[in-house]
């Protein structure tokens, strides 16, 4: 099922604030913010522009299991720099497609080069089954006759 809302639409029914922090921070202040706001990733920004994301994925296999101290490391040196993004007009199925491709967890979402949000696949997966739901009940009207002629 082909599900063309804009990935705006998404960012509009959920909390818009996005967590960010910058490619000189600390990978213990990254993993800090990541805790405390309930959050696996985060994006990289450096004087406004996302050069970067940050997830829990990061710190387990670029610091921790490689022993690496997360006071001592710096965000720059294990964020994921090739980051999947997408437009805002983007349709959830495209978005979907994405991170089921590229294997990722959180896209963020850029307009005019700048962050505007970020779905995670928590948010496409919830929008999907909500969109899917609407639909078998309207066909359930439908065949019903629950619709008028």
């Amino acid at each position: 099922m082909e599900i063309a809302t804009p990935a705006r639409t998404l960012l509009n029914h959920k909390e818009r604030h996005v967590w960010t922090i910058g490619p000189e921070a600390t990978v213990y202040e990254a993993i800090h913010l990541m805790a405390g706001k309930n959050v696996g990733a985060l994006p990289v920004l450096d004087e406004g522009k996302l050069v970067g994301i940050i997830s829990e994925r990061d710190y387990m296999s670029k610091v921790m299991l490689r022993g690496r101290s997360s006071r001592e490391t710096h965000v720059r040196e294990i964020m994921t720099r090739d980051v999947a993004s997408v437009g805002p007009d983007q349709g959830i199925s495209e978005c979907m497609s994405i991170v089921t491709e590229r294997r990722v967890r959180h896209l963020p979402v850029i307009e005019d080069g700048r962050l505007i949000g970020i779905v995670s696949i928590g948010d496409l997966v919830k929008w999907i089954i909500a969109t899917q739901k609407m639909t078998i009940e309207q066909l359930e009207k439908y065949i019903t006759g629950g619709y008028p002629g």
